[in-house]
């Protein structure tokens, strides 16, 4: 496998060139790449929403979007090319964060106040168009719920449904117990990288790839780390939660995330390790499933 094909694997970016994104030729924290949340909401709706967001199939006629948020050190295209899956029913808008994709050049975040307010900054406007569904694996479980909550608090706005999976709730113990593996030297986090699986051989034998890809993931996983919530004394919201897992991956407390909701909560388990969902027969079964949930969400909501 190639330099420019890995990058593809695992930044899920099209690359025209692999020099493009040479060590050399990126610097995240120049100060002429800096691109704070405010210039961000300075431009126009549309460019806000491109930098952002992205959208492989644009429907203005569907009836509900569903808003996906990557794993640590991830990209947006996995989950943008849903939107050629999924029927026309239903929009996909997949969050593209800093420090990787045509946002190479931009700081990573550094907690997870700047991703909520960012996402929320661009997506408001149109989340308050028609009914909405979530989705995210692992960082990006953390991620969703943290924007479902805010969204709940600041603008009284939730969810038709919140589809969660790889990730213990934030507040449970064997969350918050977990060790910190952004501090681990890039040796023993090569080490814990290879044991979740996922991740191909030709990758971890790349030091020239490696470089890319080892800050963004060491980024994100910071981000998470340092995330606080308190489990809520009551349900923040009223929408259905569901939460996936692999059968391998190590062990999750899904259960603990039945506290964020008054509504239905469902554990689906597939089978396969952490990277399960990159498995083309529990992709369909994904995608079938929240297919049938936001679709029915959407006649409750009307």
């Amino acid at each position: 496998m190639s330099p420019k094909s890995i990058c593809h694997f695992f930044f899920t970016d099209p690359y025209k060139n692999i020099e493009e994104i040479q060590p050399g030729n990126v610097t995240l924290h120049e100060e002429s790449s800096l691109f704070s949340w405010e210039k961000l909401m300075e431009l126009p709706a549309a460019n806000r929403m491109e930098k952002v967001i992205s959208c492989f199939k644009k429907s203005p006629d569907a009836v509900a979007r569903l808003i996906c948020f990557p794993w640590a050190g991830g990209g947006s295209i996995h989950y943008a090319r849903w939107g050629n899956v999924l029927t026309s029913s239903i929009e996909v808008f997949a969050v593209k964060l800093p420090g990787r994709e045509s946002r190479a050049k931009e700081p990573f975040f550094e907690n997870m106040q700047q991703i909520v307010d960012e996402v929320i900054g661009v997506l408001l406007p149109v989340l308050k168009e028609k009914p909405f569904a979530l989705f995210g694996h692992s960082f990006g479980a953390f991620t969703g719920f943290a924007v479902a909550d805010a969204l709940k608090r600041r603008h009284n706005l939730e969810p038709v449904h919140i589809f969660l999976s790889g990730a213990s709730a934030p507040y449970s113990e064997t969350r918050t117990k977990a060790p910190k593996r952004s501090e681990l030297s890039d040796d023993d986090f090569l080490k814990w990288l290879v044991s979740i699986g996922g991740t191909p051989p030709e990758l971890l034998a790349n030091p020239e790839v490696l470089k890319l890809f080892l800050p963004a993931l060491k980024a994100d996983l910071h981000v998470v780390e340092n995330y606080r919530c308190h489990q809520p004394d009551g349900p923040l919201l009223c929408c259905p939660v569901t939460c996936f897992d692999g059968k391998e991956d190590v062990p999750h407390d899904l259960r603990a995330w039945k506290s964020i909701t008054s509504g239905d909560f469902t554990v689906r388990m597939l089978d396969g390790a952490h990277f399960y969902l990159k498995e083309s027969n529990n992709e369909k079964t994904i995608l079938d499933y929240i297919t049938k949930q936001v679709e029915t969400s959407e006649m409750d909501y009307l």
